[in-house]
């Protein structure tokens, strides 16, 4: 399991997990109790359920650097290309915008 922070202006704004169900994005309670706090994306309304896919939801997959920058990070970091939560978590600590991403280390198994 690969967890991450996801943050919007430098605060909590939730959590991404990928396990071998899929992905989940729950945003964080504290979050959601802030009178400002706004989505992370439009197709990722606030709300207290969590989020669920098969898939990496788009909006964090565009989050991912494309073209010549991507080539860079794989060639660099020795990253896998469809392996696209771990481009991700190596490529998105510091993105344009106003959403991060910083990984949690892994929660080692019992």
């Amino acid at each position: 399991m690969r967890r991450a922070l996801v943050q919007m202006d430098g605060q909590l704004a939730g959590t991404l997990t990928q396990d071998e169900q899929g992905y989940t994005f729950a945003y964080d309670p504290a979050y959601l109790l802030v009178a400002t706090a706004q989505p992370i994306s439009l197709t990722l309304p606030l709300r207290a359920q969590p989020y669920v896919e098969r898939v990496l939801f788009p909006f964090f997959d565009g989050l991912i650097p494309e073209g010549w920058l991507l080539d860079i990070a794989e060639r660099n970091w020795k990253l896998n290309p469809r392996d696209r939560m771990g481009l991700l978590l190596a490529c998105c600590r510091d993105c344009i915008g106003a959403v991060s991403i910083q990984p949690l280390s892994p929660v080692p198994a019992p």
